[in-house]
């Protein structure tokens, strides 16, 4: 098991935003957390990178207790994580702002590593010719490709990817997904993908579903199965998945 976190709860005030939930994530599964807003989904995402740590529960990693870690502890263990709004180093290059990423990653890679590593990342995800650029002269999706590749450069075991596919168009959809769907399988990555309405992208990438409602976990399966529950289909969808 690579990841498990049991009966994590959150409280903010008296809003209980995540609600004793269990969680399992096998290596190299690819899992996608589905809800809508104010279901949970980002707050999960923020308990297992230790950007908030649970008010009860715990969060295991790799059989290795890492409920009070901060982001920058559990980093080098395999974690990474993209954000829904990316968040660059405006004024550095895109090929710095990846190499970031191979420094205080697991692969904890020495400048000259770290760059080079960063242009071969920068490759697969298809901005290579991007590298010298100030990161803040992006335009939103190569900020995100720019992000990915900075999470892929952590050489991570767990990637969580926060909204990665909002507001991309289906060819650009579809071109990550495989993109991912590749890299995954090549590093033996587990890939957690988070989304609120795109789920013919969750159909084409994950392997099971968990569906989120009110901070706990709804339901729990197979993609497809669980997206054509009944529950589901009157909750989120208001249709059936094909």
């Amino acid at each position: 098991m690579l990841l498990k976190l049991e009966n994590v709860t959150k409280r903010f005030g008296g809003l209980v935003a995540v609600n004793k939930l269990d969680l399992e994530v096998e290596e190299g599964e690819a899992l996608g957390i589905v809800g809508p807003n104010g279901s949970g989904k980002t707050t999960l995402y923020n308990l297992i990178s230790g950007v908030y740590i649970p008010d009860e529960g715990k969060i295991i990693f790799e059989g290795k207790d890492i409920t009070n870690l901060p982001p920058h502890k559990r980093a080098p263990l395999g974690l990474a994580r993209t954000f829904q709004i990316p968040r660059p180093f405006g004024s550095a290059s895109v090929r710095e702002n990846v190499a970031i990423g191979a420094m205080f990653g697991r692969a904890h890679a020495g400048v000259d590593e770290a760059l080079e590593m960063a242009d071969e990342y920068l490759k697969i995800v298809g901005i290579y010719e991007l590298r010298n650029k100030e990161a803040k002269l992006l335009t939103p999706l190569e900020k995100k490709l720019m992000e990915l590749a900075r999470a892929l450069a952590m050489k991570p075991k767990l990637l969580l990817l926060d909204e990665l596919l909002a507001g991309m168009n289906p060819k650009d959809i579809d071109k990550i997904i495989d993109l991912i769907k590749r890299v995954k399988e090549e590093e033996n990555i587990a890939v957690v993908s988070m989304v609120e309405h795109l789920m013919h992208a969750i159909t084409k990438f994950a392997e099971r579903v968990v569906v989120m409602h009110q901070g706990r976990k709804l339901l729990e399966g197979p993609t497809i199965e669980v997206l054509n529950h009944p529950e589901v289909i009157e909750v989120y969808l208001g249709g059936r998945v094909v």
